[in-house]
């Protein structure tokens, strides 16, 4: 290529993203525009390079010789211009602009609402844009910048920051069912009550794992309800409907008021953290990195 042109950029990048998505749709999605956009711009870059770039059919991409060289290229040019700019935001006062999260409803209320005073507070430029969702999704192809999920279910190629310790999981509940039908003591005696069961965000039902490392037993106890949200689930066992699963966090001021007790102690389950994830190719937005620390912060971990 003789020279660059200001266009030769923003046609590397979509190059760029196409590769590393390994699809005209998923890269569009990301880049805000049409699958036959992609494909005329690609066309025109191999045209003008004369250079064919990628290999591809109705059903997949694929990157060439030539194409998988320019890629690695490019990783480390853009990885250069992120840093750049990224550098930038030390010169701003605050950092503005959206911040779109994907996160599941118990997230919200136990991590990003005891904050969110605090941040809008202190960074009013900052427009957070919170879609509360339990079922697990593509972040990047729905638009987010960043999600909050368990940190088990989220895909490897994510930056994964701990946003809590590890979580204990607990049976609870309400003395009134208790006194009526006996506190059990140990899993199989579960079988014999009503076990409040919780569908989750892939539709499946959710086992309630009790007890750690060789000794865990999963089971799904009998019972008349089935549920897709721990509000709900959590209600109704504070109404003395049935025994419930959720996170020991999640019923701190029920277990505090003694609306709810904890059912077999020594079967608590402890699992990963809820952690803030977000692609590992693009900038931390300086929102999110704040976000992140005020959460950490009221979690104690910083």
């Amino acid at each position: 290529m003789a020279a660059f042109k200001r266009s030769d950029l923003a046609d590397l990048n979509v190059f760029f993203t196409i590769a590393r998505r390994g699809s005209f749709v998923d890269a569009a999605n990301e880049l805000g525009l049409t699958a036959s956009a992609l494909s005329h711009t690609m066309k025109k870059l191999e045209d003008r390079l004369e250079v064919r770039l990628l290999n591809r059919t109705n059903r997949s991409v694929a990157l060439t010789a030539a194409g998988s060289d320019l890629m690695q290229s490019l990783a480390q040019g853009f990885e250069a211009i992120g840093h750049g700019l990224n550098a930038l935001e030390g010169h701003r006062k605050a950092p503005v602009g959206r911040l779109r999260l994907n996160i599941p409803h118990d997230a919200g209320r136990l991590l990003i609402l005891p904050v969110l005073d605090r941040f809008l507070s202190r960074f009013p430029q900052v427009h957070l844009d919170l879609v509360m969702d339990d079922r697990m999704l593509d972040i990047v192809a729905e638009g987010f910048d960043a999600g909050i999920r368990f940190g088990a279910t989220v895909p490897q190629d994510m930056i994964a920051i701990p946003l809590t310790g590890a979580l204990r999981w607990v049976v609870v509940g309400a003395p009134a069912y208790l006194d009526k039908h006996g506190r059990p003591t140990s899993p199989a005696e579960l079988m014999q009550h009503r076990c409040i069961q919780m569908r989750i965000g892939d539709d499946s039902v959710y086992p309630w794992e009790l007890g750690d490392g060789e000794r865990q037993v999963r089971i799904e106890g009998p019972g008349p309800l089935r549920l897709n949200a721990s509000d709900m689930a959590i209600g109704t066992a504070v109404a003395g409907l049935g025994l419930a699963y959720c996170l020991e966090m999640r019923v701190r001021e029920e277990l505090r008021s003694g609306a709810l007790e904890v059912v077999m102690p020594q079967w608590a389950s402890s699992d990963e953290p809820l952690v803030m994830y977000y692609p590992s190719r693009r900038q931390t937005p300086p929102a999110l990195r704040q976000l992140i620390e005020l959460i950490r912060a009221d979690q104690g971990l910083s």
